[in-house]
């Protein structure tokens, strides 16, 4: 089976999603609106794909309950990763609440967004990454390459927390970054069990990216993480910024093309079960 497992489904009346409204988003416009199950479909039963992981696009418990909604009412739905505020006093409440619910795999704070980039070392969240564990949830690690070393530093402090990358770590494709993080992301592999979402590069890439713009950036991920510790996901609707569903897919292909089937599936679907104990 292929899982995408990374998807958003969002209402924009709620009024939470902070990183798309107010000056400076106005390239966002396409995506000013709302998705669900229904905009998906299409595309999923195009390329294939089975299931979906719904991912968390708004820093609010509110948003979290809402996807869970969303996973009751959507047979394509296997998995939810939310949101709680994990240095809060009720973080772990709030967790262990929501985790009763079969759909709630993990959380992902937005750290990318946390002007402190020391934040996920601070010990105020101990208790959180020992509950995430504790209730065999994941951790979506949605950062930037600036927050590679204290990542390192943060899954080796909890062994036995399991972790996904999101989105390759946004290396800076566009801007030709790579040297700085593909030696953090070995690093990360190497000393680390997480796992790595081949996810959100085309973002990176912008409106002049190819295939060819993105392998050595795969080519890099599949040689320190492997086959078995890479996740493929769409990140749609962000996605469609820059590419449709389609597109994406059929590169994701190309990419994939030196893989041997069982490698590729676990790409495209086994990892997914595996990280996220989907069912």
């Amino acid at each position: 089976m292929i899982v995408d497992s990374h998807v958003h489904f969002w209402q924009l009346a709620r009024g939470d999603y902070d990183w798309m409204m107010g000056p400076g988003t106005e390239g966002l416009a396409p995506i000013k609106r709302d998705f669900g199950v229904e905009d998906l479909r299409p595309h999923i039963r195009a390329a294939g794909v089975g299931k979906v992981l719904l991912v968390q696009a708004a820093a609010t418990v509110v948003e979290s309950e809402f996807l869970l909604r969303q996973a009751d009412a959507c047979p394509e739905v296997a998995g939810v990763v939310g949101w709680v505020a994990m240095d809060a006093p009720d973080g772990v409440t709030s967790m262990e609440k929501l985790a009763v619910h079969r759909a709630f795999k993990g959380v992902r704070p937005m750290i990318h967004d946390i002007p402190d980039v020391d934040w996920m070392l601070g010990r105020a969240l101990d208790d959180a990454f020992a509950a995430l564990a504790r209730l065999d949830l994941t951790f979506d690690c949605l950062v930037r390459p600036v927050h590679l070393p204290n990542l390192l530093a943060l899954l080796q402090r909890h062994p036995d927390m399991r972790a996904v990358i999101c989105h390759g770590a946004k290396p800076e494709i566009a801007a030709g970054g790579f040297a700085r993080w593909a030696e953090d992301m070995a690093l990360l592999a190497r000393e680390t069990n997480a796992f790595c979402k081949l996810s959100g590069l085309i973002t990176e890439a912008g409106p002049g990216w190819s295939v060819e713009g993105l392998r050595p950036y795969v080519d890099h991920l599949l040689a320190v993480f492997g086959a078995r510790r890479l996740i493929w996901g769409s990140d749609w609707p962000v996605l469609t910024l820059t590419a449709d569903y389609g597109e994406w897919w059929a590169a994701i292909g190309r990419l994939l093309t030196d893989l041997a089937p069982a490698e590729r599936a676990q790409v495209l679907g086994g990892n997914a079960v595996s990280a996220y104990r989907l069912t």
